[in-house]
C-alpha cells in the first residue's frame, strides 16, 4: 500500500482518531453522544419557542413529549449519519469540526423543517420566515455541539 493511501498515524505509531481505522463503535458512540448532547440543547430551545407540539404532528400527536422523543431520535439519527460517513473530517483542531458541525447543521436546517418536514405535513416547502430562521440558528446550535462533542469523543482513547 503507499503511503498516501495508508490511514493516518499519530506519533505513537497507532491510528489517528477519526481516520478508516477508527472503529465503527467509536463512530456510533460519537455520534450518539455528539447527537444527543446537541439534541437536547436544541430541544430545550425549541420548547422555549413552543415548537414540540409541531414535531410531535410528524407522527400525529400534539404532545409535547412526543415532540422531545421524535426530536431526540432525529437528532441521533443525524449525529450517526455525521460520525460514520465523515469522522475523518472531526479529527482535526476542535475550531475546525465546530466549522463542519455548523454548516452540517445548515444542511439539516435545509433538510428537515424546509423540506422534509413540509412535505410530509402537506404543507409548501423551502417557506422562510421568522420561525424558520430561529430555527436555523437552533439547528446551528445543535451542529456546533454535536461537531465538538462528537471530535472530543473520537479523540479519547
Amino acid at each position: 500500500m503507499s503511503a498516501s493511501h495508508e490511514a493516518p498515524v499519530s506519533a505513537a505509531g497507532t491510528p489517528a482518531s477519526g481516520s478508516a481505522a477508527t472503529p465503527v463503535s467509536k463512530r456510533v458512540l460519537a455520534g450518539v453522544i455528539g447527537g444527543l448532547s446537541g439534541g437536547i440543547v436544541f430541544g430545550v430551545l425549541m420548547a422555549m419557542m413552543g415548537m414540540l407540539p409541531m414535531v410531535a404532528s410528524m407522527v400525529g400527536s400534539t404532545s409535547a413529549g412526543v415532540g422531545i422523543l421524535v426530536h431526540l431520535m432525529i437528532s441521533v439519527l443525524i449525529g450517526l449519519a455525521l460520525t460514520l460517513l465523515v469522522a475523518g473530517l472531526l479529527t482535526g483542531t476542535l475550531v475546525k469540526s465546530a466549522l463542519i458541525g455548523l454548516v452540517y447543521g445548515a444542511l439539516w436546517w435545509v433538510l428537515g423543517p424546509l423540506l422534509i418536514m413540509p412535505a410530509m405535513m402537506g404543507m409548501p416547502v423551502f417557506m422562510i420566515d421568522g420561525a424558520s430562521l430561529a430555527s436555523l440558528m437552533g439547528h446551528m446550535i445543535y451542529g456546533l455541539i454535536l461537531g465538538l462533542v462528537a471530535a472530543l469523543v473520537l479523540r479519547r482513547r
